[in-house]
């Protein structure tokens, strides 16, 4: 049985381990004891901003085996709608593919659907074709291209 609830401060060392736990992450991350300054400050300037909510899954024990990022974002495009924007999701490696990412994800469109959001969107690296594929499998649509420009 897992959870899902919003991510502590307590929990922000095992969130950055969730992170580097890929090729990807391993490369852009920096998992260290204690937490890098910037980490904290990016969880702080997560939790005081209302558009941001820092989710954590959790095993019985409560110890973290997932994270998300979900961004509310209010727009005037079709109509004012509220779009939920789904980022740095990441699940323990040994957890992947128990249906717990799926469960994640689908809690994270509940919390949108509650905020009156009318989209969530998502992007995922190309290059991780695995995650593509598990998105799809959930309904979402490679519906337009990213783009993004590293500064």
């Amino acid at each position: 049985m897992h959870n899902f609830r919003l991510a502590r401060l307590s929990d922000l060392a095992a969130i950055v381990r969730l992170l580097g736990d890929d090729d990807l992450g391993g490369a852009r991350e920096i998992v260290s004891d204690p937490v890098d300054a910037r980490y904290l400050s990016a969880f702080a300037a997560i939790e005081a901003d209302a558009n941001q909510l820092l989710a954590v899954a959790t095993d019985a024990a409560d110890q973290v085996v997932g994270s998300l990022q979900l961004s509310f974002l209010p727009g005037l495009s079709r109509t004012g709608m509220w779009r939920g924007q789904i980022e740095s999701v990441r699940v323990a490696r040994d957890l992947r593919g128990s249906g717990l990412g799926a469960q994640f994800i689908e809690w994270a469109i509940a919390q949108c659907a509650e905020r009156g959001c009318g989209l969530v969107q998502l992007t995922s690296d190309k290059a991780r074709q695995d995650a593509i594929r598990f998105y799809e499998r959930l309904g979402f649509v490679a519906s337009h291209e990213g783009l993004k420009r590293t500064l």
